[in-house]
């Protein structure tokens, strides 16, 4: 059976500041750029109304660490975009380390050599205040104090500036935009392309239209 799931967005909030790291093996030869601090917040409602249980986000971290982290393919973009997908032509940083601390996860990233690369390297060189934010596709549980994140599909850690300010990020959740994982662990965008069909369609074709997509999504649930 498959489960519906909305893109969130997160950033960790109270577990420090994000350290900018500059390594140079040789003098004269070009230097690299780290950046390095608190990736992920758990066991704690955020300014969001959201929290990640600790037990329920080990196995998915986890799986990301050993799939993307551990095989150098954990790249993450200049700031949040509206995509259950890393855009290769975005990316700005890989992370190369991801580690478990008391409520969460440290991680270290690399800045990459890439057009949005160049754009973070300068804005660190020019004072501004980095931090990592989590993109993820998942579910919400919703309760009295708090909304439950569950079946959560980490998808990037991405570069975002300010992370102490956390009302740019209240939107997490993308309402007009859901995906569904199939049994074979794949995941399908669903509305836009029902949205984008009825913009351009004849309004006598729309009423068919609309039964036989309305069929189609309900067997995708």
């Amino acid at each position: 059976m498959s489960i519906k799931l909305k893109l969130i967005a997160e950033n960790p909030e109270n577990l420090g500041d994000f350290e900018i790291i500059e390594e140079q093996n040789k003098i004269g030869t070009p230097s690299t750029l780290y950046v390095a601090g608190p990736m992920i917040g758990c066991n704690q409602k955020n300014k969001n109304g959201r929290y990640y249980d600790f037990d329920s986000t080990r196995p998915e971290v986890n799986r990301y660490i050993q799939e993307m982290v551990n095989q150098g393919r954990a790249m993450g973009e200049l700031n949040h975009p509206a995509s259950g997908d890393v855009n290769l032509e975005r990316a700005c940083h890989l992370v190369t380390e991801m580690r478990e601390i008391e409520d969460g996860y440290y991680g270290k990233a690399k800045v990459l050599s890439t057009p949005c690369g160049h754009i973070l390297r300068s804005l660190v060189n020019d004072g501004v205040k980095i931090g990592m934010s989590t993109r993820a596709l998942g579910s919400l549980q919703e309760s009295k104090d708090y909304n439950l994140v569950q079946n959560m599909h980490l998808v990037a850690v991405d570069a975002v500036a300010d992370p102490s300010h956390t009302k740019a990020f209240v939107n997490g959740i993308l309402e007009s935009k859901a995906w569904v994982v199939a049994d074979d662990g794949s995941y399908e965008q669903i509305y836009e392309n029902l949205e984008k069909a009825i913009k351009t369609m004849p309004k006598k074709d729309m009423d068919s239209y609309l039964r036989e997509q309305i069929v189609k999504f309900i067997k995708s649930i």
